[in-house]
């Protein structure tokens, strides 16, 4: 992932000078148990959860270890609030995924877990359901594409509307439902466009689906981009849903960096 200026990453929501406590959030294990893993990421596991009072199931992202040591031990990281930020007041949407709350579980020997508890998507990514059939011999028909770029939009329509520009847009972060619905995922490099400040300058998303203004500021300061950039990174999401990787996935991403914006 490429990003410069880390600072103004962080600058997505007006933060109060010290960041959300860990000693604020419920312990999850009063109302989730762990069930299986169902993947894992560079910031953790995932795992399918069961509600213990009602019976019903979720996705649980687990970050860890938490370190409680140092200055800002004891906080949440600013990224993951970021996220938590946009999916508290943002996830009331039939196509962001459902939000049921952020955890903190202790443990004095690894330091502790945070866990972002959210909606179950079965149907797993798109990427995947693209690649699995390409396996197989086969690709996904226009209709389907139509149909998952279609709820993607509408995802993406809600978030813009309030003012937020996803950033890394593509297809493992649009989920499916294993009745047909279709969720954005992934909000931890989201911005909020304020009234003050309508563009963004921060390079941040993964390369081969990066547009080129959000490539630019990589190099140039007085370059920035607004919320076309996450329909460019749709369009190729698009391409790869029909052919199975996206535009210059053969090169290394360093050197897609400087191919993209010529």
């Amino acid at each position: 992932m490429a990003q410069c200026k880390l600072r103004s990453l962080y600058g997505l929501y007006p933060y109060k000078s010290s960041m959300m406590g860990l000693e604020a959030l419920a312990d999850p294990s009063s109302d989730w148990d762990i069930v299986e893993t169902i993947g894992k990421g560079t910031y953790g596991k995932v795992y399918r959860v069961n509600n213990r009072r009602d019976g019903s199931q979720a996705a649980v992202k687990v970050l860890d270890p938490i370190n409680n040591s140092g200055n800002h031990g004891r906080d949440v990281d600013e990224e993951i609030e970021a996220e938590y930020t946009i999916l508290r007041s943002l996830s009331n949407h039939p196509n962001v995924v459902k939000f049921f709350g952020m955890f903190y579980k202790t443990d004095n020997l690894s330091g502790g877990q945070l866990w972002l508890v959210l909606e179950l998507c079965n149907g797993g990514s798109v990427t995947e359901l693209a690649k699995g059939l390409m396996i197989r011999g086969k690709h996904l028909e226009e209709p389907i594409i139509a149909y998952i770029l279609c709820g993607a939009l509408l995802g993406l329509q809600h978030l813009h509307n309030n003012r937020i520009i996803h950033r890394d847009v593509k297809g493992n972060n649009i989920l499916l439902t294993t009745d047909g619905g279709v969720k954005l995922v992934d909000f931890g490099v989201s911005a909020q466009l304020t009234n003050a400040r309508l563009r963004r300058n921060t390079s941040v998303g993964t390369p081969f689906w990066m547009a080129p203004e959000v490539i630019a500021c990589e190099q140039q300061y007085d370059y920035s981009y607004d919320v076309r950039c996450d329909v460019w990174s749709l369009g190729i999401t698009a391409i790869e849903l029909a052919d199975g990787d996206p535009p210059l996935s053969e090169m290394h991403p360093v050197k897609a960096l400087f191919k993209i914006p010529r």
